[in-house]
C-alpha cells in the first residue's frame, strides 16, 4: 500500500532554511549583539583609559607651569656643557668621514642576520635546493651593492 504524502508548504531550501527567512534564530541575533556591545564596552574602556591618561600629562604640565618660580637672567639663557663656559660660537664644521663605513656595517650586519635563519632551515629535508638557491640570490643583490659602492669610489679612504 503506497501512502500519498502533500508536500511541505514551504519547500526547504538546499541547506534545510526555508525560502523567505534568513536561517537564524532570534537567540542567535541575541548572541551577535552582545558580542558587538562586549567589544564596544572594551573599545570605550580603551578610550577612557586613554584619554584619563592624556589628561593627566596635560594635568601634570599645567600644574608644572603655574607653580614653579619663573626668574630669567642672562645666566640661564647661556649653554651650559659640563660646568665649561661656552667660548666661540655655537655651530662648528664637523667632517664626518666614517658616516659611510658605519652605515655599510649596519647593512651588512642587519642581513648577516638573515643568514641565521637560512643556516637552520638549510638543514631541514625538503628545503636544502629551494634555499640556496633563495640565498645566492640575496647574496648576490648584496654583492652587486657593495660593487656599486666599490666602483662609485665611496670605500677610499681620501
Amino acid at each position: 500500500m503506497v501512502e500519498h504524502l502533500s508536500p511541505p508548504a514551504v519547500p526547504p531550501s538546499a541547506h534545510g532554511v526555508p525560502p523567505g527567512t534568513s536561517g537564524v534564530s532570534p537567540s542567535d541575533h541575541g548572541d551577535a549583539v552582545s558580542l558587538a556591545s562586549g567589544y564596544f564596552h572594551a573599545y570605550t574602556l580603551v578610550g577612557v583609559i586613554t584619554a584619563a591618561g592624556v589628561l593627566f600629562v596635560a594635568f601634570a604640565f599645567a600644574a608644572g607651569r603655574l607653580l614653579r618660580p619663573v626668574v630669567p637672567t642672562r645666566e640661564k639663557f647661556l649653554t651650559y656643557e659640563c660646568g665649561v663656559d661656552p667660548v666661540g660660537e655655537g655651530w662648528a664644521h664637523t667632517q664626518v668621514r666614517y658616516y659611510v663605513y658605519a652605515f655599510l656595517y649596519v647593512i651588512f650586519a642587519v642581513d648577516s642576520i638573515f643568514l641565521f635563519p637560512w643556516a637552520t632551515v638549510f638543514a631541514a629535508p625538503g628545503y636544502g635546493a629551494t634555499t640556496l638557491v633563495e640565498m645566492f640570490v640575496f647574496l648576490g643583490f648584496l654583492a652587486i651593492g657593495l660593487l656599486y659602492a666599490w666602483k662609485k669610489g665611496v670605500l677610499e679612504w681620501t
